[in-house]
């Protein structure tokens, strides 16, 4: 029996945990200080599931994920899209008025200039959302302010002076669901993501070739990205996600094509697409 408990990211109220309270509402969080921490966890048999975020909406991809879940071992098997809200809080006594400072994760306050222009604030960076409200409450300083999802406050017990202060209203991260054994959804039960890694041959056009079938299959490719690895301009990873199950014929040929092509091709996780995938398609069109 896999243990109920979800590991993460960061420190009690992120929103990372956030995400594994919507997800799994029953299960145990545990809350760890790096990505590492939290695949090793799922690793040694402390939780049964890792929440780790791979992408936001107007950050880009998370640095170092794609090199770390490659090698993590673990398998992804669901996805999960979190709107993003922060809210400005500090010391039960404070208020707009006495805050000259805030502190935050560097993407917080890259998406909250416009309420920290406007209050004249000094920004300091903090390694985490959740864990800069903690040290405001810790400092007792009420001249200190957090910028932090809604649960640190309560956490924390801080007071939130202006709420929902991000700079853009369509604010999301994309988080994957890590599983020590692969969870293959089955075909046919509705769509599908398929994750998968791959290097190509050292041959010319390799890559145009490898990813032709992926075309004449009309197969839709929604994510593909390189990255180096080890440091070495050679060596080339690419990370990928198609719409559809390798057991399906399209998406089948296309995963043969590739590989005759590659050096290396891996599957990452087979996993039911977020219903959030179809409200933004909606939303585009």
């Amino acid at each position: 029996m896999m243990s109920k408990i979800i590991s993460f990211q960061g420190e009690p109220g992120a929103n990372s945990h956030i995400a594994c309270d919507e997800v799994y509402p029953d299960w145990t969080v545990l809350p760890c200080p790096t990505f590492e921490d939290a695949f090793a966890a799922v690793n040694e048999g402390q939780a049964g599931l890792a929440m780790i975020p791979i992408e936001n909406s107007i950050a880009g991809r998370v640095a170092d994920i794609h090199h770390l879940l490659p090698t993590s071992g673990l398998h992804i098997i669901g996805e999960h899209f979190l709107p993003i809200h922060f809210q400005l809080m500090s010391l039960p006594e404070a208020d707009l008025g006495t805050i000259k400072s805030v502190h935050s994760h560097v993407h917080a306050l890259g998406q909250c200039r416009k309420i920290i222009r406007k209050l004249g604030l000094k920004a300091h960076v903090a390694g985490d959302t959740a864990g800069s409200a903690r040290e405001v409450a810790e400092w007792k300083d009420k001249t200190r302010a957090s910028l932090a999802p809604r649960m640190a406050a309560d956490i924390y017990g801080l007071k939130i002076l202006a709420e929902d202060v991000e700079d853009e209203a369509h604010n999301t991260t994309r988080f994957v669901i890590l599983s020590k054994t692969p969870q293959w959804t089955k075909s046919g039960e509705g769509p599908v993501v398929t994750s998968f890694v791959f290097r190509v041959r050292n041959i010319p056009a390799a890559l145009y070739k490898a990813l032709g079938g992926f075309a004449t299959n009309g197969i839709n490719m929604t994510k593909l990205e390189s990255y180096m690895l080890e440091g070495d301009f050679t060596a080339t990873q690419f990370y990928a996600e198609v719409d559809g199950h390798p057991d399906d014929i399209n998406l089948k040929r296309a995963l043969e094509e590739l590989d005759f092509f590659s050096r290396e091709l891996r599957i990452l996780g087979v996993y039911p697409a977020s219903p959030f995938r179809e409200k933004v398609q909606d939303a585009a069109e």
